[in-house]
């Protein structure tokens, strides 16, 4: 492992990154879920990136707001990952930090300014279950069905799946022959990681899109 991957792994860390929202930032920041298949310079990129969302804000004005600013939160990652979930699935056409900012504080919490102030767990709930609630309406099954698999538990399972009914209503069978091509893995392959998961939406999405534009 070289020192920068090592150094990325430490920030992720101090940051309590999950691995579904770690693949996230990775993709938005490089188009890659995977440092070890990234270039030296793009390592760079996340590494002060990250270090940047862990540093403290620098001063701003009273509204909190210095124009320049990046989004930042504890509670980002998630809620990130989620509004990006929703771009792939053509619920929103903006998958920018600005309409995700502008979603959570014009409509889920009109009384903070900055998402830099949702400290309480309920607040961010408010957002996030807004967003859960947004994607079950696009065709997301959040319920895990009484017994299943452990892959069946995994969100981006669930997102692809929705994916896929849109996509192809009538073929439901041919989902894991479509998964397992993307990820260049065995028909009968499975136990897909976060950022395998990620790479199959982030497939889907534009597709997803494209259809739900036509269809408009």
């Amino acid at each position: 492992m070289s020192k920068t991957i090592a150094a990325i792994k430490i920030e992720q860390k101090k940051l309590g990154l999950d691995d579904f929202a770690y693949r996230a930032k990775l993709h938005i920041l490089t188009g890659k879920t995977s440092t070890k298949d990234m270039t030296e310079a793009e390592r760079q990129k996340v590494l002060v990136s990250l270090r940047g969302s862990a540093a403290r804000p620098a001063p701003v004005r009273q509204d909190g707001r210095d124009g320049k600013r990046k989004l930042s939160g504890k509670y980002l990652p998630k809620m990130r990952a989620l509004w990006i979930a929703c771009y792939n699935l053509g619920v929103i056409d903006d998958r920018r930090d600005s309409a995700l900012e502008a979603f959570a504080m014009g409509r889920q919490l009109p009384n903070i300014s900055d998402m830099r102030f949702v400290h309480k767990p309920e607040d961010a709930a408010s957002i996030v279950e807004a967003m859960k609630g947004m994607l079950a309406r696009a065709g997301v099954v959040w319920a895990d069905r009484l017994p299943c698999e452990p892959y069946e538990k995994s969100p981006g399972y669930k997102i692809a799946r929705a994916q896929w009914s849109i996509l192809h209503p009538t073929e439901p069978n041919a989902f894991w022959q479509a998964v397992t091509h993307i990820v260049t893995e065995s028909i009968s392959y499975r136990n897909l990681s976060d950022a395998e998961w990620i790479t199959v939406m982030n497939h889907f999405g534009p597709q997803v899109r494209r259809l739900k534009k036509a269809q408009k």
